[in-house]
């Protein structure tokens, strides 16, 4: 058997299943950061900090741009949600349970402006941080190298479902990623507040 072979291989699917999925975030004029396709309808979602205070441009992987709209942004997540006009895009699936210590897992993401790069490592810690809305959430501390350009990028594992959003580097060889979970949650109370805010307001009158 060859192992070897067969591992590679095994990466190559993954990756080849992944980057359909990695867009690029890039502000105006204020440096790039990574984003993940999160619905087919245009849905994509980011870190806050990559965003800034200009919505930024969205290049998807067949290199077209579209400006963005914001959906939604949470600095106390760190998260936000971008629409585009587009459709039909790939969207990754978020892993329906948390990962193991010691699972191993990959990082997408664009750093130092170099697109679609990948890196590996292992799961170290499942910690939680306490935002200043007093909120404990979950987080995904890992091995896989990070650079500035991989914030708003997956972490995936190994059957590339995404266990968390790349966030930050800590003590200088450790990854911070906000977990699946605090990502599916943000998206779904943003995308019905969204919902709420579009659906029109019913007078007395209204027949239903």
């Amino acid at each position: 058997m060859n192992f070897n072979g067969t591992f590679t291989q095994v990466i190559h699917d993954l990756v080849q299943q992944v980057m359909p999925s990695l867009v690029v975030v890039r502000g105006h004029r204020y440096g790039a950061g990574s984003g993940i396709v999160w619905d087919a309808s245009g849905l994509i979602l980011t870190n806050n900090h990559v965003v800034g205070r200009h919505t930024p441009i969205v290049l998807l992987q067949d290199d077209r741009e579209y400006e963005s709209k914001l959906i939604a942004r949470d600095p106390d997540v760190d998260l936000a949600l971008l629409s585009i006009d587009a459709t039909g895009l790939s969207p990754l699936k978020p892993a329906s349970v948390s990962p193991r210590v010691g699972e191993m897992v990959f990082a997408f993401g664009h750093p130092w402006g170099q697109r679609n790069t990948v890196t590996r490592g292992i799961v170290s810690a499942l910690v939680t941080a306490q935002n200043r809305r007093g909120d404990k959430l979950p987080i995904v501390r890992s091995d896989a190298p990070l650079a500035p350009g991989n914030s708003g990028g997956p972490l995936v594992n190994a059957s590339g479902e995404v266990v968390g959003i790349n966030a930050m580097i800590v003590g200088g060889d450790q990854s911070v990623s906000i977990a699946a979970s605090v990502a599916t949650d943000f998206v779904k109370k943003a995308t019905a507040k969204s919902a709420s805010n579009r659906s029109p307001q019913r007078t007395p009158n209204d027949v239903i």
